[in-house]
């Protein structure tokens, strides 16, 4: 049975790069199954892949709530939004200049 890990929230700077990102996991990720064999009983394989899993969803929770994640998903979703608009525009642009549209505004 794998223990309860006590979380330890990460910080922007260890997850801002996949370098660190990767460093910091295998450290915490090591430090847990260390922990555990401490314990009378192996540790299994499936114990170990549990604390890699349950360490990748802190590591995407700590990125998606950072931030420079939100801001960078802020300009993705402006740029798709503008594109589609503008497709949409250009795919009706007659039917709304004979509706008075004009191209620019004052």
């Amino acid at each position: 049975m794998v223990q309860k890990r006590q979380e330890k929230p990460y910080t922007w700077e260890e997850v801002f790069s996949f370098d660190r990102l990767k460093r910091t996991m295998v450290g915490r990720v090591l430090e847990s199954v260390e922990t555990m064999c401490e314990g009378s009983e192996p540790v299994t394989p499936e114990q170990i892949n549990q604390v890699i899993k349950d360490e990748w969803e802190d590591v995407k929770r700590a990125v998606r709530s950072s931030p420079a994640a939100r801001e960078s998903f802020r300009k993705y979703l402006e740029k798709t939004v503008s594109e589609k608009v503008a497709s949409l525009i250009d795919q009706d642009k007659a039917e709304l200049e004979s509706l008075g549209v004009i191209e620019r505004g004052l």
